[in-house]
């Protein structure tokens, strides 16, 4: 398996636009299952040779049941998790297998198919309570028909109580299949939401690289070579003899031709530069967004610099402009504060970003489906800085973000 395979490159987890449970996905094999289970017990009930009209009553019962699954119980076990659907219908289905067993005990053949169906649909401490009665129905019965006699006593109560306990096996069972799907499920979501991410994430880290090599290269290469040409021309124009206009107005054409593109160069340059650094600095583009969210939230704002700013790479710009926006978006959704202070400090080997606020604060030890965080902690760390945050409930929120010049 190769290594290194681009990220919008990498298969889908998942064939459909949604994840599904692998026991949904394999469902049939359990309406496979129930259908040789109906066939059976009507099968053996009307083989037996007790009175016909019991016998329709077991089979009409039975179909009951295998009408009711086809109509509603498929959907009920797959999608619908309304407490009073579940229960409903399995009220629907102990009824008609009461009637069944009163008019026949044979009719008990129909619990294989009837025990899986009520583990799949309660929760599996209720299912084992409900299971055990229906498997005590047939015994009762035998022994309402019959009276209490030593072939009840002595086979069908013990063998009863080994359906139970295999019964109550069997469910354990399957809620662990139905749980572990259900988790695999949340899994290949988060998984999902995350490679979309991180996606997005590489998507622009390729963008801001590349425009960033872009601007590197023009201003290394054009614009300083339209500054030496333009040096040059008017080195060599002052050298001219005053008499040879032609040369003069040639040399005055090239130095105005070199001018204009070493403009055109820098404005290109310029354009490289991310949309909220276009029109001014990163401490600017900071000021903008801090002055947004005092107007959408009514807070006080502070607003600090220390050091002398200075010129810096681009990647390290987007990175603490992208770190500034993602604290204030976090202050403006979470934390309900009505102070904010950023600071923003140069020295000779970085520069740190400090975002402070009196919120509500959190525990940063506590786990978190939320990206913000994790994202900008990758962004700090492809440039080499470090992200560190201070907080507890009540305490509000410091964010420091430190990256090399």
């Amino acid at each position: 398996m190769p290594g290194h395979i681009p990220v919008d490159e990498q298969p889908e987890l998942t064939s459909g636009t949604a994840p599904e449970d692998a026991w949904v996905r394999s469902f049939w094999l359990w309406d496979v299952y129930f259908a040789i289970g109906y066939l059976l017990a009507v099968g053996l009930t009307l083989a037996d040779e007790s009175e016909l009209s019991r016998r329709l009553v077991v089979v009409a019962a039975l179909s009951a049941i295998a009408i009711g699954y086809l109509a509603v119980g498929r959907r009920i076990m797959r999608t619908d998790d309304n407490v009073r659907h579940r229960l409903t219908f399995l009220a629907a289905v102990l009824a008609a297998f009461l009637v069944a067993v009163l008019a026949e005990p044979s009719a008990g053949f129909g619990l294989f198919a009837i025990c899986p169906m009520v583990f799949m649909t309660v929760s599996l401490r209720v299912a084992a309570v409900i299971v055990a009665v229906a498997i005590m129905l047939p015994v009762l019965s035998a022994i309402l028909r019959d009276g209490v006699t030593d072939v009840n006593l002595a086979m069908q109560l013990p063998i009863s109580g080994m359906l139970v306990a295999f019964a109550v096996f069997i469910g354990w069972w399957l809620d662990r299949v139905i749980r572990q799907s259900e988790q695999r499920r949340e899994l290949i979501e988060k998984l999902e939401a995350s490679r979309a991410e991180v996606s997005r994430l590489s998507h622009e880290a390729g963008i801001a690289g590349e425009r960033e090599r872009l601007a590197a290269e023009i201003h290394d290469t054009l614009a300083q070579g339209f500054a030496s040409i333009v040096t040059l021309a008017q080195a060599a124009e002052s050298t001219v003899d005053a008499g040879d206009a032609q040369t003069r107005k040639h040399l005055s054409l090239l130095a105005r031709t070199a001018r204009e593109n070493l403009a055109e160069s820098r404005a290109l340059v310029a354009a490289l530069a991310p949309s909220a650094l276009e029109t001014g600095t990163l401490d600017a583009a900071l000021c903008r967004q801090l002055e947004q969210l005092a107007s959408e939230l009514g807070a006080r704002v502070d607003h600090q610099i220390d050091g002398t700013p200075g010129p810096l790479r681009t990647s390290v710009e987007v990175v603490l402009l992208r770190a500034g926006q993602e604290a204030m978006t976090n202050i403006r959704k979470h934390a309900h504060a009505d102070s904010v202070v950023l600071r923003l400090a140069y020295t000779e080997s970085a520069v740190c970003l400090t975002i402070t606020d009196n919120g509500a604060g959190f525990d940063p030890a506590e786990p978190t489906d939320g990206f913000g965080l994790r994202g900008m902690r990758r962004r700090v760390e492809q440039v080499g800085g470090t992200l560190s945050v201070h907080s507890g409930p009540g305490e509000g929120t410091r964010v420091a973000v430190e990256v090399p010049r």
